[in-house]
Order: structure tokens, then sequence, then C-alpha cells
């Protein structure tokens, strides 16, 4: 319909009125595109205005979309999908590193995706060896600190194949060479990493000096190790070790038996309170048993300390005469420890009734 003077109305105009449509569906995007615009400034903006450092891990594995997601899970950004969106944008969604983090809630978006860009620290395990301990209950240290199953290392310490030391004879497991000593080992170590470890940590004591007095004792590294070993489980304090050296050595030297208790209950798998003499463990025949053969046992029986191993190296054989120490025991005196060296049976015999028997005066 037209006017009196032949014109359309407004509102017969279709291109005014396309105008007005459009510009109104450009203001609503812009509209839009500002509340969008602010929002994503919001959630690039920090959690909070206070410092407070969270620790966050990063897995193996864990994409983009997943540390987005912990992260607004932890409350350390405000928006998981803006997050992600963000590292995808910048190249970074594929340059996150795995490992623990100490990320603040004070920080933005882009400072905790330039952090977690660096890499984080391993997640480590605190264990502690103590000097003496034997491979069996070393290995249950490790599964008890989440470092995988104890069948694991049992089978690298009697077949250590790739791991062997140069200086361990073929048929001999690892057991002796597990240095004791405290660790902290990455959670994302494989069994064989853990077990180099330990290995790595004991050739450290084979240093210059170590091989010069090697050489001079006559000894290999392996029979050093078993008599360290044997040295650290008889030995009540480190004062002691040199003296109980000495006897161990003396006694090679003339082709006596060394009589070492703790040797036979190694052999029998027994703890050194269980051995039960009556009821014949000291008779029974094995490669362990120091009673009934006259040489070293077949292997370490423990892994020993560092003063262990110095000891059997700095022996005290002799006492002020001159005379060589051929025994040595452990009794109580008033119910204190003694520990008493002997050159002779005799003597041996009656510290013996006095300390262990309370025969004496």
């Amino acid at each position: 319909m037209s006017d009196g003077d032949g014109t359309l109305s407004d509102k017969e105009r279709p291109g005014k009125r396309a105008r007005t449509v459009t510009r109104a569906i450009l203001v609503a995007l812009l509209l839009a595109l500002g509340a969008m615009s602010a929002l994503i400034v919001w959630s690039l903006m920090p959690v909070s205005e206070s410092s407070e450092l969270v620790e966050f891990e990063v897995f193996p594995g864990w994409g983009a979309n997943r540390v987005s997601e912990e992260l607004e899970d932890r409350d350390l950004v405000r928006s998981a999908p803006v997050f992600s969106a963000y590292l995808r944008i910048r190249g970074l969604d594929r340059s996150i590193g795995e490992g623990l983090y100490d990320l603040d809630r004070a920080a933005s978006a882009p400072q905790l995706a330039e952090t977690l860009v660096r890499g984080g620290r391993p997640r480590v395990a605190q264990v502690l060896l103590p000097e003496g301990i034997r491979a069996t209950d070393l290995a249950e240290r490790l599964e008890a600190a989440g470092l995988h199953q104890l069948e694991s290392y049992a089978e690298l310490i009697s077949q250590p194949g790739a791991l062997r030391p140069p200086y361990l004879p073929e048929s001999a497991t690892l057991e002796g060479y597990l240095f004791p000593a405290s660790y902290e080992i990455p959670l994302s170590d494989t069994p064989q990493e853990v077990v180099d470890r330990l290995l790595e940590r004991f050739d450290q004591e084979i240093d210059k000096t170590v091989r010069e007095e090697l050489e001079r004792s006559g000894l290999s590294v392996h029979e050093w190790v078993i008599l360290g070993s044997m040295v650290q489980s008889e030995a009540g304090s480190d004062e002691e070790m040199p003296l109980i050296a000495g006897v161990f050595l003396n006694r090679l030297d003339l082709g006596m038996p060394l009589q070492s208790d703790p040797t036979v209950a190694y052999g029998l798998g027994k703890s050194l309170p269980e051995l039960d003499a009556l009821a014949g463990d000291i008779r029974q025949d094995h490669p362990w048993n120091t009673y009934t053969r006259s040489d070293l046992p077949r292997g370490p029986i423990s892994n020993p300390g560092r003063s262990a191993l110095l000891a059997v190296l700095s022996p005290v054989r002799e006492d002020e005469q001159g005379n060589e120490y051929l025994y040595f025991l452990h009794g109580f005196d008033d119910d204190e420890i003694v520990f008493r060296p002997n050159i002779n049976l005799d003597d041996h015999n009656q510290d013996v009734a006095r300390y262990l028997r309370g025969e004496g005066p």
C-alpha cells in the first residue's frame, strides 16, 4: 500500500527492514563476542589473589583435556575448556611434562601453562636400607615403598643378567652388592633401574684406595664382600669390626673353620635368633655352614655397610704382644653386653663360662 502521494511506507520498504535486522544481529554478535571475550579473559585469570602452593601431578599419558580437568578440579584454573583451548592455540598441548609441580593459585592460566611445559620433578620413594640387611628383606622394603613387586627383585637378584658387575662371579647372586643407604628413588624407575642404583652406589666404595688395599691383601672383591657381610652380621658396633675381621682372616690363613653362626642361619634361610643348635642346625652341612667347612661360605650373607667393608681391609689381627686373635664372643656382665676377643681356646672357654653361662667370678 502506498501513501496518498503514491510513495511506500517504511513498513513497505524491504531494504530498510533488512538493514535494521542486520544491525540488530551485528549488535547481538558484538555483544556476544564481548561477553565471550570477557569470559575468556576472566577464565585465564588467577583463581585467587592470595598465593597458595598446591602439589599437582601430571601422570604419563595425560593430554591437554585431562590436565585441564584435573586443574579445574583442584581449583587451579577457572575453566578446563578454556585452559585446554589455550594450550592448543599456543601449541603447548603436546609439551606438558609429567611429574610433580608446586602450582600457585595466584598464578594466571598462561603462567601455569608455562610452568607445566618446563616439566615436573619425579615423585620419589624414600627408602632406608640398613647395614646388614639381607636381599630378601631389602626386596620387601622396596615393594612396601611402592617400587614394584617383590618377585621382580627376587629374579633380578638371583639372575642379574646385564646388571652383573664385572667383579661378580658368574654363579653369584647380587647379595652383598646392594649397598645399604638412604635412597630417594623415583616411582617411575623400573626394577632394573632400582637395582642398578644400588649397584652403582656399591661401586662408589671401590675407589683407588680400596683397590690398592684389595691388591695388597690378596682378596678378590667377592671375598672382600663375603667377609664384610660376616663382620657386619657378627659385630655389635663399628669398634668391634676390625677385631672380628682379624679373627676371620687369621683363621683362614690357618685353615681353621670360621665357625660363624650367622652364616649357618643364612644357609638355612633362618634369622639368627631362629638358629637352633640343639635341633642340629649347626651340624647340618650346606655351602654356608662355616662349622662343617673350613673356607669362606659360598657368598655374602647380607649387604654390608662401609665400616664393615673397610674393617676387612684394616683388621686388628694381633694383641699387644703379637699374638694372633682366633676367637671372640659377645656375652653379658651385670646385664651389660661385653665383647671379648681371645688368642687361645682356653681363654675363650673361660669367657664362655663367665659371660655366657654365668659360671665365672
